[in-house]
């Protein structure tokens, strides 16, 4: 006598059946850390209830006024950003005011960065995230929703 054994087969999101949905973030006052973990949530797509490990479910997002984001404590200061040249003894510093100064939008991309998961589609989700310093940006056709957070 045979046992059959029934198998629940799961139902997942393929890529290419997604709809993707365009957000505005103000980073206006907002504090950088708390500001982008929600990012990170919303590019993963951690908001959905599709939302599947191994598939890029996540949505757009837009993020204006990246010059006039809060850093807490002595994080201006104290907080250094490295990157290595490939050169013995090649290891770059830039604080954090430094580049907040010179170039904010890098601010906010690798703090977006250093929080979404180290794996293949961290590539693609990073892609869907569009950093300007002013409140201007040019992507008014996708009509993206506000994010509040």
């Amino acid at each position: 006598m045979k046992s059959t054994v029934s198998v629940r087969k799961e139902q997942y999101e393929k890529g290419g059946d997604l709809s993707r949905d365009w957000y505005l973030v103000d980073a206006e006052g907002k504090t950088l850390g708390r500001l982008s973990t929600e990012i990170a949530k919303v590019l993963q797509g951690k908001h959905k209830p599709i939302f599947t490990r191994h598939v890029d479910t996540g949505d757009y997002v837009v993020v204006v006024n990246a010059e006039k984001i809060k850093v807490t404590g002595k994080k201006l200061t104290d907080k250094y950003y490295y990157h290595h040249t490939g050169y013995p003894g090649g290891i770059k510093a830039t604080s954090t005011a430094v580049l907040l100064e010179k170039d904010p939008t890098a601010l906010v991309k690798k703090a977006v960065k250093g929080m979404m998961p180290k794996n293949q589609l961290n590539r693609y989700a990073l892609r869907k995230l569009k950093v300007y310093a002013g409140p201007e940006h040019p992507h008014q056709n996708h009509s993206p929703q506000p994010l509040d957070i």
